[in-house]
């Protein structure tokens, strides 16, 4: 690795923001979700979560090529839930609070939320939007104002405005600064598991992973994987979802 590569990914680690999440709920485009994937690396959101309930989800199967996502999803841990409850157990003791993006009489303005705390922002299906069931977990839910016609904004649109709000936000409290949200160890360990990645072409470490109530914690983005651990989870029958570069 040449010194200015070396200096990019450790500026990009320095900046990364690993209390801030994206949830998507059924969310069925798979160009919608690679868009999401670019915006979530432009801000240095280092993981997202994956949810698919509807049935109707079960047999398509969403690819996520690199034309699409702009090669960051191998920058990207992605984990594929079947069971809302699971996942948002996941997601809340990980990040500590959940808003939604909803039109309703309790929404806030995106721009009087306090985006430099913890948080994951969940976003629901292109048509359906964000479900009763999932918003009833959330602890808020959020709109983006608008002066138009519309109503809302396409999916992967509404998430970058809000990524950017928050990266806005944070950039205001150094975060992006000289307050780095990883501690000098955890920069040191990331880089040594992208460093690797990056030798040994671990397309393994490209994978969405499958989590449900049976699978083990989640670890942290700058923790080293076990290689082998993604193959016994490879192949998934319902859905069918391929997030090979």
């Amino acid at each position: 690795m040449n010194e200015l590569r070396e200096q990019k990914i450790r500026s990009v680690i320095r900046q990364s923001q690993p209390d801030l999440t994206v949830v998507l709920e059924n969310i069925f485009d798979p160009l919608n979700i690679s868009a999401v994937l670019r915006s979530c690396d432009a801000v240095g959101v280092r993981e997202v979560f994956v949810l698919y309930t509807k049935k109707y989800l079960d047999k398509r199967g969403l690819v996520l090529g690199k034309r699409t996502s702009g090669g960051t999803f191998k920058w990207i841990d992605a984990y594929v839930f079947e069971e809302l409850e699971e996942c948002f157990r996941r997601v809340r003791e990980r990040y500590g609070r959940i808003y939604a993006t909803s039109l309703g009489e309790q929404s806030e303005s995106l721009y009087d939320l306090d985006l430099t705390q913890p948080t994951a922002l969940l976003f629901g299906n292109e048509d359906e939007g964000v479900s009763a069931e999932a918003l009833a977990l959330c602890d808020g839910n959020f709109t983006i104002p608008q002066v138009g016609f519309a109503e809302s904004l396409n999916i992967s649109v509404a998430c970058a405005v809000t990524l950017f709000e928050a990266r806005r936000q944070r950039a205001a409290q150094g975060y992006y600064g000289e307050k780095s949200k990883f501690s000098e160890a955890e920069q040191g360990q990331l880089f040594e598991r992208w460093q690797a990645m990056l030798k040994e072409k671990s397309w393994h470490q490209q994978l969405a992973i499958p989590v449900d109530k049976d699978s083990e914690a989640i670890l942290p983005v700058y923790v080293q994987r076990d290689p082998l651990a993604p193959n016994k989870q490879q192949v998934r029958p319902s859905p069918l979802t391929n997030f090979e570069l």
